[in-house]
């Protein structure tokens, strides 16, 4: 996938004004339009595939549009109850006009913002509408709407490449392929740690890092982005965790949902991070052999710390989820508080150290955190970003 839309082959009548709306491009969601009135549109997103569920990430684009004209849209089939868009949260918008012009991307947008319940019932769900008012700066523009900053599977292999041939960094980051996904698509680990002197570099702790297992979290694709712009720099502090741990880093765990613009699911319509405890090596091969990989690290070297990256729809500020014992160790290093609490005072403009939660529920006894604690890795998270 190139990440290319199709062509616009699209015949008009004279001065008919109807939206054009188009979603098959790669990570887009949407299903359904139907035309209200002249400036008003109901949508409907299409669910994860091979589900009847998880409708939250969209995607689309849209065109044949009139500038400073108050447009409406409501997309009518979400599932969540609860939402950010009824705490300030705003649809993004990109013009291709504005970025032309004004070098200008994405931005937030969108008025009279409402989130509420709908009488739309189907099957045992309960939908829910969000609703917005907005105006196009350009006429005849094409524009973009997306629930959150879109990190697509080839803006991914991208920053890859780009790795791989810098001469300074593709010596201390090797990019390594961890499995194919169901579809074939590759699923890429990251050994990041500085060349040791000889004799020297097994005694190094190891830290592993994954990211983007629900395909709708871009968020996390891009707090992994950060994360390796700053390993991969040359500032003193990054010099100094290569030299003291070795990184590895699976940056895109479910590339075949995000592809297809799923929310949640891959493309057997399940959710991969309640899948750790599985021997579904063919079914869920990113997760198998992920597991694998940690299992085989253990061998090799003491885990500092596991720490899968999420997105979080419900809560505002950065937080994590730990597991802790119901007898904790007294060495108070070895308390998973500590790091999360290292990180609220570090920055605590972003980072919310009374959001976090350390208890392990049943329900995500699946989950990478609660595997990875269980095989022995003490300070395991899983970091959620507003």
């Amino acid at each position: 996938v190139r990440g290319l839309c199709p062509l616009k082959q699209i015949l008009r009548q004279k001065e008919d004004n109807t939206l054009i709306f188009e979603a098959r491009f790669e990570s887009g969601n949407l299903q359904k339009v139907v035309k209200v009135n002249e400036f008003e549109y109901q949508l409907t997103l299409r669910t994860d595939l091979y589900t009847s569920r998880h409708t939250q990430w969209y995607y689309f684009q849209v065109s044949n549009m009139q500038a400073g004209m108050p447009y409406r849209f409501t997309i009518v089939n979400f599932t969540n109850h609860n939402s950010l868009y009824k705490r300030g949260l705003r649809p993004l918008l990109y013009s291709e006009a504005d970025a032309k012009k004004h070098k200008v991307g994405w931005r937030r947008t969108g008025n009279e913002i409402k989130y509420y319940k709908n009488n739309a019932g189907q099957g045992g769900h309960q939908y829910f509408s969000l609703t917005w008012t907005f105006q196009f700066p350009h006429d005849l523009d094409t524009c973009y709407f997306a629930h959150c900053y879109p990190y697509t599977y080839s803006n991914l292999q991208e920053y890859l490449v780009a790795i791989s041939k810098d001469p300074v960094k593709s010596t201390f980051c090797k990019i390594h392929i961890l499995c194919h996904s169901l579809a074939g698509n590759i699923v890429y680990v990251l050994t990041i740690t500085n060349p040791p002197e000889s004799g020297k570099g097994t005694e190094r702790k190891a830290v592993i890092l994954t990211a983007r297992v629900h395909p709708g979290e871009t968020n996390s694709s891009w707090i992994m982005k950060g994360f390796l712009d700053y390993i991969l720099g040359d500032s003193g502090t990054a010099r100094l965790l290569r030299d003291n741990f070795v990184f590895k880093v699976v940056p895109m765990l479910n590339p075949d949902g995000v592809i297809v613009g799923n929310h949640r699911c891959s493309l057997t319509g399940q959710d991969l991070n309640r899948k750790y405890r599985s021997n579904g090596k063919k079914c869920y091969p990113s997760i198998w052999y992920t597991r694998n990989m940690v299992k085989r690290v253990m061998g090799e070297r003491d885990v500092f710390l596991y720490c899968d990256i999420h997105g979080h729809n419900g809560k505002k500020n950065v937080f994590m989820y730990g597991c802790e014992r119901k007898q904790q160790a007294k060495s108070p290093y070895m308390h998973p508080r500590v790091f999360p609490l290292l990180l609220s005072k570090s920055c605590p403009d972003k980072f919310s150290f009374t959001d976090c939660h350390f208890r392990v529920r049943k329900s995500k006894e699946g989950t990478g955190r609660v595997v990875m604690w269980k095989m022995g890795i003490n300070n395991s998270y899983t970091l959620e970003a507003s």
